[in-house]
């Protein structure tokens, strides 16, 4: 390989063809005929392929209930309104996530209050999550970003001390393990999404997951009205069934229900190929100047789920404060992409600073609430940073050692000669990242 950087005209470090290690979801002839088999007979809007998908992921995923839903998004709505979130009532969340873990809470009546991330696993910091718990909170929103388990021992002990419900969004960790138990199953109620760019397919749906009966039997009501009939026990919504209680239409349709069962069932397979791969672009990397690995110790019985939107965590200060996005720059002319920085921090969004969204006359934010929650947005330094020490890796669907090698050498190759790239830095724009990932290796 040239010694030279290839953003300066030298050899770029890969020359191999990747094939089709990136492609993603895996789609075969079994796929293909499940989806068919419900399309050719009409049953698109049938529940009978999304029950059978709904007892299979249950099983799978260890709990006594599962809901399909139309996309996660209206998975994760009903999952507030499963724990009770009303009008007046705060869900506390990580600021830096997908904007579907937050603004449901709008729907409600409620609101949400911004908690700071942990910048070496960049999901929810427990500590300061506590410090945002008033006597308005009812839930706690915690998403596994990027894959990464959240502390969820802390978690757990802080909100049963307060008696606050939690809430998963797995979105990006479907199957993944905290210390041998299942994300999504660890809380009072999971939910996630299954579009067809995460981990875990079955084209444009979502999951809730649950083994509270109260929680489940309240996602049926919200939107799920031809099963919110006569089958329903808790006394409080008997009296209100046959018309869904929010006025949604949340189904999945059967088309994602008979992809999902087909991807359900090679998942955990496919899962431990990944993540096989991907340790191995990071053990090469173990000790590469600037730059870490955003994984957990599997020997603790955590993993990293299919590794979706697998990103890692940079270090200027080991490179003479080179910014991320330069280094990105360098990277990406060796033949690897490389975007700099995750998800914006919601906070920093106008939505939630200014936006009147149902005419209340004030910002919906604090429509309904007995003091300014915006307030919590002022001390959130990790998250208001975060994208300055982060950038997106290849996510590697199969175990190709010679690829994966080729690409752990751009990397290690620019860090070595960061010295080179000082020079013309231009430093990192005023935002990096975005509000929602774009399909990309």
């Amino acid at each position: 390989m040239s010694e030279n950087l290839a953003l300066f005209g030298g050899e770029k470090a890969v020359k191999t063809d990747p094939g089709d290690i990136f492609s993603w979801p895996i789609i075969t002839q079994e796929d293909e005929d499940a989806v068919l088999e419900v399309l050719r007979r009409g049953g698109m809007s049938d529940t009978d392929v999304t029950r059978k998908y709904e007892q299979e992921f249950a099983a799978w995923q260890g709990t006594e209930f599962a809901l399909g839903f139309n996309n996660g998004t209206s998975s994760l709505l009903a999952a507030m309104y499963g724990c009770g979130v009303g009008v007046g009532d705060e869900v506390i969340c990580p600021s830096v996530t997908y904007w579907a873990s937050a603004i449901q809470a709008f729907s409600l009546g409620g609101t949400v209050v911004f908690a700071d991330i942990d910048p070496a696993s960049l999901c929810l910091d427990p500590a300061d999550m506590e410090r945002k718990i008033t006597k308005r909170t009812k839930a706690v929103m915690v998403v596994h970003y990027l894959g990464h388990p959240a502390d969820m021992d802390a978690i757990m002990a802080i909100t049963k001390k307060h008696g606050i419900k939690v809430i998963e969004d797995f979105s990006h960790a479907q199957g993944g393990l905290y210390k041998g138990r299942k994300v999504g199953g660890i809380g009072d109620v999971g939910a996630t999404s299954l579009m067809s760019g995460k981990s875990l397919v079955a084209g444009e749906a979502g999951m809730l997951v649950t083994n509270d009966r109260r929680i489940y039997e309240r996602a049926i009501a919200l939107g799920h009205y031809e099963r919110f009939n006569d089958t329903i026990r808790d006394e409080e919504l008997k009296p209100y069934a046959e018309l869904p209680l929010g006025g949604y239409k949340f189904r999945m349709h059967q088309l994602s229900a008979a992809l999902g069962r087909v991807q359900l069932k090679y998942y955990d397979a496919r899962c431990m190929e990944i993540r096989k791969a991907m340790n191995y672009f990071w053990d090469l990397l173990e000790g590469v100047k600037g730059i870490r690995a955003h994984r957990v110790d599997e020997a603790s019985g955590s993993t990293m789920a299919g590794w979706y939107a697998a990103h890692g965590l940079y270090v200027p200060e080991e490179l003479g404060g080179l910014s991320v996005t330069r280094f990105c720059q360098a990277v990406e002319a060796e033949g690897v992409y490389l975007g700099p920085g995750c998800n914006q921090a919601l906070h920093t969004h106008n939505l939630f600073k200014a936006c009147d969204v149902y005419g209340h006359g004030k910002p919906t934010r604090i429509a309904n609430s007995e003091t300014d929650v915006r307030r919590f947005d002022e001390n959130l330094p990790v998250s208001e940073k975060i994208g300055t020490l982060t950038y997106s890796i290849p996510w590697f669907k199969k175990y190709d050692p010679a690829v994966i090698e080729e690409h752990a050498a751009a990397l290690r190759k620019v860090s070595d000669h960061y010295e080179e790239l000082l020079a013309d830095d231009p430093g990192n724009p005023p935002k990096l990242g975005g509000w929602h990932f774009f399909k990309r290796k």
